[in-house]
């Protein structure tokens, strides 16, 4: 009698769902996965080491890098790790408009995560209504920073130039349009036959499996638990927001798809918020360290500053996180002079993907797709 084996495939990296860089080793029983073992290396760039070889200012571009769907966000946190490492107070003018292009991030990311998830699934139409306002998003960016992706807005100690009150003006006529183009992509996906079977019972993570994976963010949310950094843990001026925390009940994709079309209506309640501070707070607000004077003993020191950067003591330690578009992102510094001696990332995605093959087994190939969609992965991040 014949000895069955199971048929093991290649998903990716070529295959367009398997968003740019990914190799997943399938092993299947028919069209059943029995295995699913994802394996990085391709994209990979050394970041950690690189940061180690940099001062403090010089690794903030590097972050840009990290997710390229969620830059600002990224930086953020790095930023926030350099305050805490030198305490650095930020002006509250800063802090609001952190908050703001924080909550227009998250609206990036779950564009891209939602719409090419849908295209991934088989659905063109969301991507296209989705990219035309992701372009607007990008145009924000770009007016504010000089640069549509690799912003490096985000600076330690506040914000690389002030906002204009015209941009204010723009970015409060995209907000007041934007929740139409949701109630769009809703109608069309929510309760689509096809999108519903694509999804609904797929992927189903329960809560007590979410948190030994440690899943973060909309994943963990979907999964039914409301943990989110900005209510566990404020930072900036989250805490004076009133905004809700969306959260699944059965811990699918649909329920991930739910959760993250909620939070960008949120985010448009946060962004709001923001905007209402600072239209009418706008005159002459500071957004940095300012020096004192233009003495030649302060320009020295300024030009030590960017060329040196400041030290930190050695062996000091300290660990920053704050709720990125996918989950929680963290960084953890040890102190050694001018330089980093040590730099980790904890990175959501890496989190996530780690956690496919549980998520896989007893699905069809079809459903693979499925599951790579709803984990939002971006390989920046994760092949760090």
């Amino acid at each position: 009698m014949g000895k069955l084996k199971s048929f093991t495939i290649n998903f990716g990296p070529q295959h367009p769902a398997a968003h740019g860089v990914l190799r997943l080793i399938l092993e299947l029983d028919g069209e059943v996965v029995v295995r699913a073992d994802p394996h990085v290396g391709l994209l990979h760039r050394g970041t950690e080491k690189l940061l180690e070889e940099r001062n403090l200012l010089q690794g903030l571009p590097y972050f840009d890098r990290l997710d390229y769907v969620s830059i600002i966000a990224y930086e953020h946190v790095y930023s926030m790790g350099v305050e805490n490492l030198l305490d650095l107070q930020v002006s509250l003018h800063a802090q609001w408009t952190r908050v703001l292009f924080l909550e227009l991030t998250r609206l990036l990311n779950h564009l891209i995560a939602i719409t090419t998830h849908a295209l991934d699934v088989g659905a063109l139409t969301p991507f296209l209504w989705g990219f035309e306002e992701r372009e607007k998003l990008i145009e924000f960016y770009e007016r504010v920073s000089g640069a549509r992706i690799h912003a490096a807005y985000i600076r330690p100690g506040g914000l690389a130039t002030p906002v204009e009150p015209g941009l204010l003006q723009d970015i409060t006529q995209f907000l007041t349009q934007f929740p139409s183009r949701l109630n769009e992509i809703e109608e069309m996906l929510t309760n689509n036959r096809i999108w519903r079977q694509r999804l609904v019972d797929i992927g189903v993570v329960s809560l007590e499996s979410a948190l030994d994976w440690g899943f973060s963010g909309p994943i963990l949310r979907g999964s039914s638990w409301g943990w989110d950094l900005r209510v566990a843990a404020p930072y900036e001026t989250y805490q004076k927001i009133n905004f809700s925390v969306p959260v699944g009940l059965h811990g699918d994709c649909f329920d991930r798809y739910l959760v993250r079309m909620e939070e960008m209506r949120q985010s448009c309640l946060i962004a709001g918020a923001a905007l209402d501070f600072l239209c009418s707070n706008s005159e002459s607000a500071p957004i940095g360290l300012e020096s004192e004077s233009f003495q030649m003993e302060n320009l020295i020191a300024h030009f030590k500053k960017f060329t040196s950067g400041d030290s930190i003591r050695s062996s000091f330690f300290i660990y920053s996180a704050a709720e990125a578009p996918k989950g929680e992102f963290g960084v953890y510094f040890v102190g050694n002079g001018n330089k980093p001696w040590r730099v980790h990332l904890r990175a959501p995605g890496f989190v996530h993907l780690s956690a496919l093959d549980g998520m896989a087994v007893d699905h069809m190939i079809a459903d693979v797709v499925t599951l790579i969609g709803t984990q939002d992965i971006v390989f920046g991040e994760i092949d760090r």
